[in-house]
């Protein structure tokens, strides 16, 4: 029997072994240990047990009857839903509670409604929960309560952009925008509440127009001073507003400026720009760079540059042409995106990609998507691949992704990087060991298990403890040549 931690919430007082748990040594393990409660699971043959005590989820199964594959998928899920990706977002939304970005009561709720694989409910469900939080933030004064207007608001945002991630497969849906212009009006107001409200700014890219916001450390009432600063952006999915949760509160406390911003692919540049990724990344975090080394409250020596999931590789690469950068956190380490893709297609379509056969891979894939044989996990990477890639054609979208590897650019990174890695992670398993591997004695290898509570993709589920450790790397980083954060 293998147990692997993930903290979450009490769930109740049963202290009694379930009949469910047959083995007297699994039984042992139960007794003792506090709420007992059977999720969802795989199938009767997998037994899915929760155990919650003081708050600690304790997720438990028998490593006897599963498969490898099956392993890997199951290592690390805490069970808000029979559906892969489906409890794959939900922990996601869950995990920043620590950070302002939802509440545990109604993300749990918004889980206990959603159906397995159903995209429409999944939207309906927390389009209703934001609607109804967005309700109850414009009803506070947020004159006499700041705090309670902005926490409800910043949730708000959250429920918005959850409700519109599945929408990318019919690209001319009106919710793709609407939703996240939603989320945005949301945000704003959230952050004009802070003790020193964010600011946005647009800057100048090659060919596109570059979303940012500013948080500037500090006391509001103190005289600006020059502060290491974060640059932080989202990867494959999502946008600026998330990773202030995810990244931008963490260094705010610990008393780094944060600017957030977004590329094509990316949030708002997609969106109201019209513009598909690129791998040539140094082109939207140069501009970024000249803008922060210009500003009085910016200590331009000590820049640190954050990239998250896709950004893993978008970091790195950017780092390789830009060197004003201190430091790089890939979140994690993705030395070459495309196998992520390739390994994900039926195989059908896979081997007709491997024996060149464009039109067949393109004719196989629409069939594919217009049927129900697609898992959810699998249908999302391929319509939110197309969509952010900007095309239709799925042999022009794998051609793009094979552009985004280190491959021949690695060795032109300057900066410690500092290259993280998730054991279960179900996209970029192996990844982050060949960006480190590449790197060399640049790179310091931060591998997060089960143990640590932090061995999902993206390490969601444990953003407290993965911030400890990345903004400790970094304060050693930036100590070594004689500034610090806090």
């Amino acid at each position: 029997m293998r147990t692997d931690y993930c903290t979450l919430i009490e769930y109740g007082n049963i202290t009694r072994p379930t009949p469910r748990v047959s083995r007297k040594e699994d039984q042992a393990a139960v007794v003792g240990l506090g709420t007992v409660r059977i999720w969802h699971h795989y199938s009767p043959a997998l037994p899915t047990v929760m155990l919650i005590s003081q708050a600690t989820v304790f997720y438990l199964y028998k490593s006897q009857h599963i498969y490898p594959t099956q392993r890997l998928k199951m290592a690390y899920t805490i069970q808000l839903s029979s559906d892969e990706s489906f409890n794959y977002e939900i922990l996601r939304t869950l995990s920043h509670t620590r950070y302002s970005g939802a509440d545990i009561g109604e993300v749990l709720r918004a889980a206990s409604l959603i159906e397995p694989g159903n995209l429409e409910n999944f939207y309906d469900v927390f389009h209703t929960l934001a609607v109804r939080v967005s309700s109850q933030a414009n009803a506070i004064d947020a004159t006499k309560n700041p705090i309670s207007a902005r926490d409800a608001y910043f949730r708000a945002a959250a429920y918005f952009r959850n409700a519109g991630f599945y929408l990318d497969g019919s690209p001319n849906d009106p919710r793709i925008n609407g939703i996240w212009d939603e989320q945005l009006v949301n945000f704003d107001k959230a952050i004009a509440l802070l003790p020193i409200p964010g600011e946005r700014l647009l800057l100048k890219g090659d060919g596109f127009d570059i979303p940012t916001i500013f948080y500037r450390a500090g006391s509001p009432e103190a005289t600006p001073k020059p502060r290491p600063t974060i640059i932080v952006s989202t990867g494959y999915d999502s946008g600026q507003e998330e990773v202030f949760h995810a990244f931008g509160f963490a260094a705010l406390e610990r008393g780094y400026n944060v600017m957030t911003y977004e590329g094509p692919g990316q949030g708002s540049v997609r969106r109201h720009q019209n513009v598909g990724f690129t791998h040539a990344w140094e082109k939207v975090v140069s501009p970024v760079v000249d803008h922060l080394v210009a500003r009085p409250d910016v200590d331009s020596t000590h820049l640190a540059l954050i990239g998250w999931s896709l950004g893993g590789y978008l970091c790195v690469r950017a780092a390789a042409f830009e060197h004003r950068l201190a430091a790089t956190l890939a979140i994690d380490g993705v030395y070459d995106f495309s196998p992520a893709i390739l390994n994900m297609l039926p195989p059908a379509v896979r081997a007709a990609y491997t024996a060149g056969n464009s039109s067949e891979v393109d004719s196989l894939m629409n069939d594919f998507l217009a049927s129900d044989k697609l898992p959810t996990t699998m249908r999302w990477a391929i319509e939110h691949g197309l969509w952010s890639f900007a095309t239709g054609s799925m042999t022009e979208f794998i051609k793009m992704t094979k552009l985004m590897t280190l491959e021949g650019v690695v060795d032109r990174v300057e900066c410690p990087v500092l290259v993280g890695e998730a054991t279960d992670d179900i996209f970029f398993q192996g990844q982050p060991a060949l960006v480190a591997a590449a790197l060399g004695d640049r790179a310091t290898h931060l591998v997060l298990t089960a143990e640590d509570a932090a061995n999902p993709h993206c390490h969601v589920g444990a953003f407290s403890f993965a911030n400890h450790l990345f903004y400790d790397w970094l304060e050693n980083v930036f100590s070594s040549s004689g500034v610090g954060g806090e």
